[in-house]
């Protein structure tokens, strides 16, 4: 057995960590987001109250621990490398970019309820948390893929 060979064998044994430990990291970035966008209140508090408070604010909560739940469950499912949670990164990366266009825009939008460094900040957790996303779904698509090519050729050697 060649090197590649034997990675690839060793792959049966062990999880897959790389794409797991990315999807807790993008779960990381998303409680970073979760927690700047929350918290902050401008000094208008008036203002900050009409836009914070609203039933757009509630489904975005609902849909954080959504995400959260979904990007731990993908963790564990690409840990074994399940192509199926790949795609569920890949559907979750999507959302996290849609995401820049709901709260960080609108709220950028009006004047004095956002600022820049604030705005930058959240994109900044939005993209990476997609990135992360991305990044172990592609990891996992190959080595799953390499791992079943591997495992049917051992099957048809026992034949």
């Amino acid at each position: 057995m060649d090197d590649q060979n034997i990675k690839v064998d060793r792959m049966r044994y062990s999880k897959n960590t790389q794409s797991s430990r990315l999807a807790l990291l993008a779960i990381v970035l998303d409680v970073l987001f979760f927690v700047s966008i929350y918290k902050y209140v401008c000094k208008d508090t008036t203002r900050s109250d009409e836009f914070y408070y609203t039933a757009l604010m509630g489904a975005s909560i609902l849909y954080n621990l959504v995400f959260m739940l979904a990007a731990f469950l993908s963790s564990e499912g690409v840990k074994n490398y399940k192509t199926n949670f790949s795609y569920v990164m890949f559907v979750l990366a999507a959302i996290q970019i849609a995401r820049i266009f709901i709260y960080p825009v609108k709220a950028h939008s009006q004047p004095g309820l956002m600022s820049d460094f604030q705005f930058i900040r959240l994109i900044v957790y939005l993209v990476a948390s997609a990135l992360c996303l991305v990044a172990g779904a592609l990891i996992n698509l190959g080595k799953s893929r390499a791992l079943a090519a591997h495992t049917a050729s051992l099957e048809a050697g026992k034949a």
